[in-house]
């Protein structure tokens, strides 16, 4: 079984560098797709209570026999939660959907800037952890002004934060304060979700051939290259396994700097959702 390498949080708590994300796996396919990347040798799985899905999630794990402790599972709060009491309520109806008494990893799921209320989700978030139904907290889609904020209001500096990150739009910003705060990023999105020619592209077309890889192997390698967390999404069990196949080689230095050169850093390669749009 491929073993796969940990990155070690700012809590002290460690997760899997790669795993297998269920945004949008039908929720009539999750327990097959996500017990088969358990058997495949997967042990981090990300959802979220806006996939519509944890249940399917939760019966996979029940059913794989795998010790808890050898497994690492996030899930998200969404929007509509922020407020008062909210998260609360729905980190355990999450809890019960996945069968589980805690999760690895609990993120306030987008900042929703207009509402003005995720400084108190991120307390909430925080609350959470502390009373053990979360191991650790973290936020996804924030941007710096985000971070910035939640940390200088309740002193909690997060686990990790969930952003877009792929080669075309790399969000340098956001990764250098991260950086800077012992902060880890995952990558969520990271091959483009195919809406762009990223395969095509001769950096990473090229180092494919050179190394027998596939493009999307490659890329893959080097987010694990740059120290992001990433959990690539497929229903197929063949491609589970090519993307868990990408740690018996390296990108050069050459080739890692062409790829990271794909980002005009311009903003331009954003494929999905600005933060600040969605409320």
């Amino acid at each position: 079984m491929t073993t796969i390498p940990g990155i070690l949080l700012n809590d002290g708590n460690t997760i899997p560098q790669l795993g297998y994300g269920v945004f949008k796996v039908d929720p009539a396919d999750t327990e097959r797709t996500v017990s088969e990347a358990l058997e495949i040798g997967y042990r981090h799985i990300d959802t979220a209570a806006i996939y519509g899905n944890e249940e399917g999630v939760g019966t996979a794990i029940a059913k794989s026999g795998i010790p808890r402790d050898e497994l690492f599972v996030t899930t998200k709060l969404w929007n509509d939660r922020h407020d008062g009491d909210e998260p609360d309520a729905a980190i355990q109806e999450s809890l019960d959907r996945l069968g589980l008494d805690h999760v690895d990893l609990y993120l306030v799921h987008w900042p929703t800037p207009a509402r003005d209320n995720y400084v108190h989700a991120w307390e909430k978030v925080v609350g959470i952890r502390d009373r053990g139904l979360a191991r650790s907290a973290g936020v996804s889609n924030f941007l710096v002004p985000h971070l910035e904020r939640i940390v200088a209001e309740t002193g909690v500096v997060p686990a990790v934060d969930q952003i877009e990150l792929h080669p075309a739009y790399q969000q340098r910003d956001v990764a250098s304060w991260a950086r800077d705060h012992d902060v880890k990023i995952e990558a969520w999105g990271p091959l483009g979700q195919g809406k762009y020619d990223l395969f095509g592209a001769p950096a990473v077309a090229d180092a494919a051939a050179a190394h027998g890889k596939s493009p999307a192997q490659v890329v893959l390698r080097w987010h694990l290259q740059k120290g992001n967390i990433v959990f690539p999404k497929s229903v197929r069990a063949e491609r589970l396994r090519e993307n868990l196949d990408v740690f018996d080689f390296a990108l050069s230095d050459v080739e890692f700097a062409a790829i990271s050169a794909l980002d005009p850093g311009d903003g331009s390669g954003r494929v999905a959702s600005h933060p600040d749009e969605v409320n």
